[in-house]
């Protein structure tokens, strides 16, 4: 699985500038701040170049406030004549930014990844973008404790700690040696199991009063709606990984969270095994085979899952 890497052509087009920007997508998870702020720990090490980690989203998951350079994260892009470095982003529309003209070194797991980069590093097969990154990067540096934290802490969520189909040697062989390289597994694993907001548990309570069994109970949908996220104060760190809640049932193959916003709906999707990525392929979205989302303007949370249930009755899925 450890595919050769185009080391020497990232290494040039880093070379070229002195200004690199680093993104994370909408929404930013563990996966996509993880390998931004991984990336930046080994590119600020080169003190001639101006290095800035920027997200379009201004709330954060604050339960990753532990990683090295966290509070360096920005949500404005400084450098107008800066090399782009996206993360974990299937699509540019999800950077949040205007990048017309702009060189973008795309590094990415999804494979439906479109390849909106100047060089694109995609590597399907792999289990998050943090581990795409990091079998890049430790070509053209060394890699140092932070850069190992953050890594680490991508590949750990990434694969619902190491529980996940992507989950196999390879991505073991890559856990030890980000621990050899100065990753904690109990630090890392503590912030994400104990240090949850109350908000939290009062969202999960909301949206599992929701749960609705579909199809034999082989489907189970979930929501949540924009006014139990206010009432609640919850964010939308609060919400990742309750899909999986639906998911765990015993009869249950497909979970469907449907997410109210201001403007349209976003839609979380998982699979034990079916290869669900077309529902979200043909709503304009993407993903992995058993994990996938998309969103819709303009669209209710009833329309949003009952146009789901007919798209997977007609792709003969369930």
């Amino acid at each position: 699985m450890r595919e050769e890497f185009p080391y020497q052509e990232v290494r040039d087009k880093i070379l070229e500038y002195k200004n690199i920007t680093i993104l994370t997508h909408l929404n930013p998870d563990a996966d996509t701040l993880g390998t931004a702020l991984g990336i930046y720990a080994l590119l600020i090490q080169d003190r001639t170049k101006r290095v800035e980690v920027v997200s379009a989203s201004v709330t954060m998951p604050n339960h990753l406030d532990f990683l090295p350079n966290y509070k360096k994260i920005k949500h404005n892009i400084d450098y107008s004549d800066s090399l782009i470095i996206s993360c974990d982003c299937g699509s540019i529309d999800r950077l949040g930014f205007s990048l017309d003209n702009r060189d973008i070194l795309n590094i990415d797991h999804h494979k439906s990844n479109n390849n909106y980069g100047n060089i694109n590093i995609i590597r399907d097969s792999y289990a998050s973008a943090s581990q795409v990154a990091f079998e890049l990067f430790k070509g053209i540096y060394s890699i140092n404790v932070d850069s190992a934290i953050c890594f680490y802490t991508a590949l750990l969520s990434d694969t619902r700690y190491f529980t996940t189909s992507s989950t196999s040697g390879d991505v073991f062989k890559v856990a030890l040696e980000l621990v050899e390289l100065g990753a904690e597994p109990y630090e890392v694993a503590h912030n994400f199991t104990h240090r949850r907001p109350l908000s939290s548990l009062r969202i999960l309570q909301k949206v599992l009063e929701t749960l609705t069994l579909r199809r034999d109970a082989k489907i189970a949908t979930i929501f949540v709606t924009k006014e139990d996220m206010d009432a609640t104060g919850a964010s939308s760190a609060d919400i990742d990984g309750i899909v999986d809640y639906a998911k765990s049932l015993i009869t249950v193959e497909i979970a469907i969270f449907v997410i109210e916003e201001s403007n349209g709906v976003r839609v979380s999707m998982r699979s034990k095994s079916v290869d669900i990525s077309k529902v979200a392929v043909a709503f304009g979205g993407g993903g992995h085979r058993v994990a996938c989302g998309f969103s819709l303007k303009q669209c209710g949370l009833k329309e949003t899952i009952d146009t789901i249930l007919i798209k997977i009755e007609e792709l003969g899925i369930i």
